[in-house]
């Protein structure tokens, strides 16, 4: 399972197409390698049990602790940065939420914490990835910070560091074997911008677990995105192996929304030393193979709130691999509303050959 931990039984998020989908669902070709199944609007614009408002959801991740789904929701003003969990089923329902807090007790909230990646470690706590710093935090079972990643200095947003504002650690995974965390750049260091034209390329921290409990950074690779789009998501599937959900967004157009595989995630040169990433070959990028381009899909009856090339396309930025023996793969998505009127929250699920 990736972001979390492989470990146990997943119970399905959707069993079948949702009330929300097409009265006549079918499955239908995403091309090159994926079918789509099912989608939920469920969630949209609805509140948890306790009366929080359901949305800005950017990660998704299955917590064998508490057998449900596992969500976090990205800058929300002055509310509590928190963490939601998802009924599992043919209507999925946000069950309940856990607040994140510092060490001494005091709230997270959207003015210094931007969620924005989620995993699940072997032992049951948290980690989380914010945009705001950019960081990577551990919080334990009742939402309080226990300890936190090393996070280079490069990558601090601007002017501390190199990275552009609102365009940080978007991607967070955990192998399978919790043994390596990987942390994908949404965006491009300043100092790996080409100057030649070329498409801007990608890193990706890669941490070790230290058998204690602790990851330390161990090396870094360089990733190549399709030209406009950015990294919205990374999900480990098997040892070196990751799931890229790539993005963009048109004004009048609509989402951009692509997967790919990388197999050799484990093989990649290490590029931390490399000042500037444009100026190396594609031998030392990871290379990439797709998957699925969403516009492809049918629409299973979707209606989008805003210009789309699909009606089934929105901002999906978490994506979630249940374990499989074959090569066969369900892949589950989560879009993020931005608690906007022209967005959804919507579930999708769909099949994928991976490499």
């Amino acid at each position: 399972m990736a972001p979390a931990v492989a470990a146990g039984v997943l119970a399905p998020l959707l069993v079948a197409p949702a009330a929300q989908a097409s009265s006549t669902p079918h499955r239908g070709n995403c091309a090159p390698r994926a079918e789509a199944v099912s989608y939920s609007d469920s969630l949209d614009k609805t509140t948890t049990k306790d009366g929080v408002a359901v949305g800005g959801l950017s990660a998704i991740t299955y917590d064998k602790f508490s057998r449900s789904y596992a969500t976090v929701v990205d800058r929300s003003g002055t509310q509590p940065a928190r963490l939601v969990f998802l009924s599992n089923g043919r209507a999925p329902q946000a069950t309940r939420t856990i607040p994140l807090k510092r060490a001494d007790g005091t709230a997270f909230d959207g003015t210094n914490f931007d969620g924005e990646g989620l995993a699940v470690l072997p032992n049951g706590t948290f980690l989380v990835s914010s945009e705001a710093e950019p960081s990577i935090r551990i919080f334990g079972r009742d939402g309080v910070q226990r300890g936190e990643l090393a996070v280079p200095d490069r990558f601090r947003v601007t002017p501390t560091g190199e990275a552009p504002e609102n365009a940080t650690l978007e991607g967070l995974t955990i192998s399978p074997d919790g043994r390596y965390v990987y942390a994908a750049m949404e965006g491009s260091l300043a100092g790996d911008a080409p100057s030649n034209g070329e498409v801007p390329r990608h890193r990706v921290l890669v941490y070790k677990g230290d058998g204690r409990g602790g990851y330390r950074l161990v090396r870094q690779f360089g990733y190549q995105a399709d030209r406009g789009n950015r990294i919205a998501e990374v999900a480990a599937y098997a040892d070196g192996r990751l799931v890229f959900l790539e993005g963009a967004f048109t004004s009048g157009v609509g989402n951009t929304v692509r997967v790919y595989a990388v197999t050799g995630a484990n093989r990649a040169p290490d590029v931390s030393a490399v000042r500037n990433l444009s100026t190396v070959t594609h031998r030392s990028l990871v290379e990439k193979q797709p998957i699925a381009d969403l516009a492809n899909c049918p629409t299973l009856g979707a209606t989008s709130p805003q210009p789309q090339l699909n009606p089934l396309l929105d901002n999906f930025e978490g994506l979630a691999v249940e374990p499989s023996r074959g090569a066969q793969r369900r892949l589950v998505l989560i879009s993020d509303d931005n608690f906007s009127a022209n967005q959804k929250t919507r579930l999708l699920q769909i099949d994928a050959r991976l490499p």
